[in-house]
């Protein structure tokens, strides 16, 4: 039997707030110890006092968890909070593990992680799940998640998000245990004999002809069919009637991120800031001869992504009811939205038929899922169903 709670707390105290999401965990949970704790936090927070606290009171056989930059449950969303999944259960198996120096050495953080999946050695459990979390602005994201699936032989499919500091680009941090770590990625293992449901939805469609990134160095996209990539945007904008002001560009930019075209569709990347040489500094990176596009969407699109992402991921659990969903969307669409993002936490919480969720908005999404469009995006509602 699986059974889980979820909690939230806009306490600024961090060792209050700790003390209060554990105590409602526990309440839910029958005071059963939580056999996995799932956390993610304001950038407000302390983080050592805040984990310090969640393990003092609710005592998690394993902690894991990221910053982010807005934070919610199936019954409300905030911003500057803190909010947790607690697990307990007879039927999943929990690990955890973490990777350190993502930005000298990708390729060894992934080697610490894949050895200590419990997964690789015993044959006991059918199904092979990881909730990844990383601190995206260490760059290499896209190469980490290949790296990692690698490092588990294809074995496991993988779901999670970059961490976030809300919305200041400047430092964010995972979470092991009472510990917290830049330039790392922290991974919660599953293992189950039930299908876990992962999908992958965004409701951005083409808004342009396509083009083709003639220069590129990782997240900096230099130019675009020849020409400097400034020159591109500012025709963009003029055919399409918008004003981009080259002083305050993210407002341009959230309503217009780059689509990266793929065998399943667009892969998107959120543009951040215009460099002085007229290159646009992106969220992740983009590969040089890319064909992309400008893409649009609309409140409505992005509350139906939501929805079918959710939808995906039910229908891969075979029949069996969800019994807690962990949900994660990009901190753009909650700043292009604003109070409308709501409108997409219910119209994911309707496709759930009632099961309960938490998540947070990060600095990217990951899901690497066997014949769905996997990797590293932006922009992207992407849903991970326990049974």
């Amino acid at each position: 039997m699986t059974t889980s709670a979820v909690a939230i707390s806009v306490n600024k105290s961090a060792v209050i707030a700790g003390k209060e999401i554990s105590k409602e965990i526990l309440i839910k949970l029958d005071q059963k110890r939580p056999h996995a704790l799932i956390v993610f936090a304001s950038s407000e927070y302390d983080y050592e006092a805040l984990l310090g606290s969640l393990d003092d009171n609710c005592r998690p056989e394993i902690l894991v968890g990221c910053s982010s930059a807005g934070e919610f449950t199936d019954q409300t969303q905030k911003e500057g909070a803190v909010c947790a999944i607690g697990i307990c259960s007879d039927k999943l198996k929990f690990s955890a593990s973490v990777g350190t120096r993502l930005r000298s050495d990708m390729a060894a953080a992934a080697d610490d992680i894949a050895s200590q999946f419990l997964g690789l050695s015993r044959h006991d459990y059918r199904y092979h799940t990881a909730i990844v979390m990383t601190d995206a602005l260490a760059g290499y994201t896209d190469d980490f998640i290949q790296a990692l699936t690698i490092k588990t032989q294809g074995k496991y499919q993988l779901v999670g998000g970059g961490a976030g500091d809300d919305a200041k680009f400047s430092e964010t941090h995972v979470f092991f245990g009472r510990k917290v770590f830049k330039d790392a990625a922290v991974a919660l293992e599953i293992l189950s004999n039930e299908p876990i449901g992962i999908g992958v939805k965004h409701g951005w469609q083409m808004a342009s002809a396509a083009m083709r990134v003639t220069e590129a160095e990782g997240s900096c996209l230099i130019s675009i069919n020849g020409s400097p990539t400034i020159e591109a945007l500012q025709e963009f904008a003029a055919e399409s009637g918008q004003i981009l002001d080259l002083a305050n560009p993210l407002p341009f930019f959230l309503h217009n991120v780059i689509g990266i075209q793929t065998a399943h569709g667009h892969k998107l990347r959120v543009p951040l800031a215009i460099n002085e040489d007229g290159s646009i500094a992106c969220a992740s990176t983009i590969p040089v001869g890319a064909t992309i596009h400008f893409m649009k969407t609309s409140v409505k699109s992005a509350a139906e992504a939501a929805a079918q992402a959710a939808e995906m991921a039910l229908a891969q659990l075979n029949g069996t009811k969800p019994k807690v969903a962990i949900f994660f969307d990009c901190v753009a669409t909650r700043l292009r939205m604003g109070l409308d993002f709501d409108f997409e936490l219910k119209a994911l919480s309707q496709s759930l038929n009632g099961a309960e969720f938490a998540g947070c908005n990060t600095y990217g999404q990951i899901a690497r899922v066997d014949g769905q469009f996997s990797g590293f995006h932006n922009c992207t509602a992407v849903a991970c169903l326990l049974p």
